[in-house]
């Protein structure tokens, strides 16, 4: 099978060429940035044609979409160059796909919710209110691909953070190590998900997809339950840098463009009954995760 993978040079796109690597599947890297080293073909998903060129001339089967628009705060006043990324774009990979009988496997998010206030896990029936202009694309985005009649697994995750790029657990590794205090929100709430773990999940997925139709929508986030803060607390722990006093404040106290969801744990119960996938738990991924950094 040939897969091609899109924001190939990101968190879970680098999480994507480490489990290639065990595969027997051929993997295709693609990104419109190029890194030293790193073997990537260049494609410009925004464009229809280029996605169709390289889909045909690698006769690729299955795509995952790992690319998007991802700045929240900074979407607020890009929102055209937030919708050409995040559903424009995830439009041209179903369109494609639909044409060749393959699959596209997308990445959202949990920020299509947080408007309506809810304290129980969020499932794949529940209804998009998203509270800014990151979740309102990246649910257009969900929306176009249904709409284009291609065999399609969408899967919403949350808090993501891996050994690549920036994200938070890199953050918080370097203010808890050079800041002697430290002020962290408390009122949002949440799972951290390991970009290794999703990518882990997403070739089972990919290989049960040979055998099976599961067409839909899945939540995939590691297992637990825990605030910004929580995370930050275990991050200095696991890390040895418990000298920086990490308190609990609230949201208001670092005012942003755009509401975050309060509450997003997600549910996973569909795509451990689906797929037969096996979630870990936060606090062992993080270990694994800071001990990855550390070497």
């Amino acid at each position: 099978m040939n897969i091609l993978i899109t924001g190939a040079n990101g968190q879970l796109g680098n999480e994507m060429r480490i489990v290639a690597k065990n595969s027997n599947d051929r993997y295709v890297f693609t990104d419109v940035n190029q890194v030293e080293g790193q073997e990537t073909v260049f494609l410009d998903i925004t464009d229809i044609e280029a996605v169709r060129k390289s889909v045909n001339d690698n006769d690729i089967n299955v795509i995952v979409n790992c690319a998007a628009y991802t700045n929240v705060d900074a979407a607020e006043t890009n929102e055209p160059l937030a919708e050409k990324l995040n559903a424009d774009a995830p439009k041209n990979l179903a369109t494609v796909m639909a044409e060749r009988g393959g699959l596209l496997v997308h990445i959202s998010t949990d920020y299509v919710f947080g408007q309506e206030p809810y304290n129980t896990p969020c499932r794949e029936d529940q209804k998009g209110t998203p509270t800014g202009i990151y979740g309102l694309t990246k649910l257009h985005g969900e929306q176009n691909i249904i709409a284009s009649g291609c065999q399609y697994v969408i899967i919403r995750t949350a808090w993501l953070y891996s050994e690549f790029g920036k994200n938070f657990c890199k953050t918080m590794l370097n203010l808890t190590a050079t800041k002697p205090q430290l002020k962290v929100v408390f009122d949002q709430v949440g799972t951290p998900t390991y970009a290794l773990d999703l990518a882990n999940a997403i070739e089972e997925i990919v290989e049960t997809q040979k055998y099976e139709n599961n067409t839909g929508i899945y939540h995939y986030s590691n297992e637990g339950v825990c605030s910004w803060y929580d995370f930050t607390k275990m991050i200095a722990e696991y890390s040895g840098q418990t000298a920086c006093d990490v308190q609990p404040c609230h949201s208001d106290e670092f005012p942003s463009p755009v509401k975050r969801p309060a509450f997003s744990v997600l549910d996973k119960t569909k795509i451990k009954q689906t797929f037969g996938v096996k979630v870990p738990y936060w606090t062992d991924s993080l270990k694994k995760c800071i001990k990855n950094l550390k070497k």
